[in-house]
């Protein structure tokens, strides 16, 4: 297949994913707070997007945009100043079982087994506890972790945490799975690996996903789209459409086309500037620690 003939099946997926229908709708929201030093700081302003059933949307921008505290909105975890989020065409008042959440953190409960850590949400909403076990079951056989069921946290590894995890908020059956940043703390092979997994979990599974990352091959090569966010405020800056063939393969990360979203991601969230001199690394003090001749450059 020529690039061309990638580019255009691409695009004709992408298409046809803007033509679902709307599972969350951000409307006009802005977010703002007095700091410590008392000062009034805009951390939101008219933020506008929508994202359509069973899309894989990421959020990306500088540090201090405001993704985090725009994901813990929408999950209902802190209010907005103004505008509204709808799932479903439903007003968001708070937290609800149509949305759930998978931080950085694995925020697992320590003195409860994986299962009973799975089983947790479904039970708090009145679920029996045969059919929650049930549930949990298969979840946890989703994301492949049936042999450490009745392990605690304590004795998992830290992707194994973040599966759990990530069972756990599926457990509710939520419209979208929100995400923030959630393998910024896992080592490159794990990372990998995980990404590997949620993409599988994503192909069978009825979810829609929302997902903060300041990793730009990351958002590149797990979403369709990529909403850029500006700092200072967090405004819209962009939202770039993810050309790249599914099923997403690790070898992509050399095409052209991957080469091409993760450029244009990395000239909106790092806008290239003028060098001036004053920009320039100051030079280190001179210490020589070695007194033999074992110079490196």
């Amino acid at each position: 297949m020529t690039k061309n003939e990638s580019s255009l099946q691409a695009r004709e997926r992408l298409d046809r994913l803007v033509a679902r229908p709307v599972v969350l709708s951000v409307q006009d929201l802005s977010k703002s707070f007095v700091n410590s030093q008392g000062t009034q700081v805009q951390a939101l302003q008219s933020v506008s997007f929508n994202v359509h059933r069973r899309e894989f949307l990421s959020i990306v921008g500088p540090s201090g945009c405001g993704k985090s505290t725009l994901i813990r909105i929408i999950a209902g975890l802190d209010h907005a100043t103004d505008g509204r989020i709808l799932v479903d065409g439903n007003p968001v008042a708070g937290p609800g079982s149509d949305r759930g959440m998978v931080f950085q953190g694995y925020t697992l409960f320590p003195w409860l087994t994986v299962l009973d850590n799975v089983k947790f949400g479904p039970l708090a909403k009145g679920t029996n506890n045969i059919e929650a076990e049930e549930d949990a079951r298969q979840w946890i056989r989703l994301v492949g972790l049936e042999r450490v069921m009745e392990s605690y946290p304590h004795q998992l590894s830290g992707g194994m945490k973040q599966r759990v995890a990530i069972a756990r908020a599926l457990a509710n059956q939520p419209r979208i799975l929100l995400m923030d940043e959630p393998f910024g703390a896992l080592d490159a092979q794990t990372r990998a690996e995980m990404q590997a997994h949620l993409m599988q979990i994503w192909r069978n599974v009825d979810i829609t996903i929302v997902f903060i990352t300041h990793d730009l091959d990351e958002a590149v090569y797990l979403s369709d789209r990529v909403l850029v966010l500006k700092a200072n405020p967090g405004e819209v800056l962009e939202t770039v459409d993810v050309l790249v063939d599914r099923p997403r393969l690790p070898e992509q990360i050399r095409t052209a086309q991957f080469g091409a979203v993760r450029d244009r991601l990395d000239v909106l969230v790092h806008p290239r500037k003028d060098v001036e001199v004053h920009d320039l690394p100051k030079p280190l003090p001179m210490l020589k620690l070695t007194s033999f001749d074992d110079e490196v450059e």
